[in-house]
């Protein structure tokens, strides 16, 4: 067989193996989400709507960015995940408010993805959310899903009750990560990681790793 030929087959066998793993993430995105529509479906019908019909592209769009990612994290295609080492204790317990503030007054920008730290009946995790307000006058932020906060981290928004707690993280690799993959912890330390939200997904794949040291 000549080299041109031999190339070409290889090249139709990887074709053929990325083309099984994007129906294995599409599959598992489907399933994820299905599911998650079935428990916290919205009571608005038009809503509900306009969210079926936008699965299709929303899915199609993440699983061809996790094929194509370009970060320090593997993607596990049967579930849909990213996944790395957990630390042994959540990330959030190196916070530095000092560092915090310095970051966010020169970083900070419109749809910038940010980790927050949650922290919610004996459980912590960190959720990827995306700026969409600033007010740099008062050195504070907003987020798409959990409201206001300033610069060195503290929550402005009222607190769900007692129980939960939110913070503003660093954006950096360790903070990114946990929140990619969906690290949780509880009293006993290592819980089992949570699945991350269509949107979220959809979140890091717009991440800048080449920014993280």
């Amino acid at each position: 067989m000549s080299d041109t030929n031999s190339q070409r087959q290889v090249d139709i066998f990887a074709n053929d193996q990325r083309q099984r793993y994007f129906a294995e993430l599409c599959n598992a995105l489907y399933e994820r989400e299905l599911q998650a529509l079935s428990q916290h479906a919205p009571n608005n019908l038009s809503l509900l709507q306009r969210r079926l019909a936008g699965l299709p592209y929303h899915i199609k769009n993440a699983a061809e960015h996790l094929l194509n990612h370009n970060a320090p994290i593997e993607v596990d295609v049967h579930n849909g995940s990213w996944q790395a080492k957990q630390a042994a204790k959540c990330v959030s317990s190196k916070h530095d408010q000092d560092k915090n503030h310095a970051w966010y007054h020169s970083h900070v920008r419109m749809g910038l993805p940010v980790p927050i730290y949650i922290s919610e009946l004996g459980v912590q995790t960190v959720e990827l959310d995306s700026i969409d307000r600033i007010d740099a006058e008062s050195h504070k932020l907003h987020v798409n899903k959990h409201g206001w906060f300033d610069y060195s981290g503290q929550a402005l928004s009222q607190s769900k009750s007692l129980h939960y707690e939110t913070r503003l993280l660093l954006p950096n690799k360790a903070n990114m990560v946990a929140a990619c993959c969906g690290h949780s912890w509880n009293h006993r330390g290592k819980s089992l990681p949570r699945a991350l939200s269509l949107r979220e997904l959809l979140l890091s794949t717009t991440i800048n790793w080449k920014n993280f040291k």
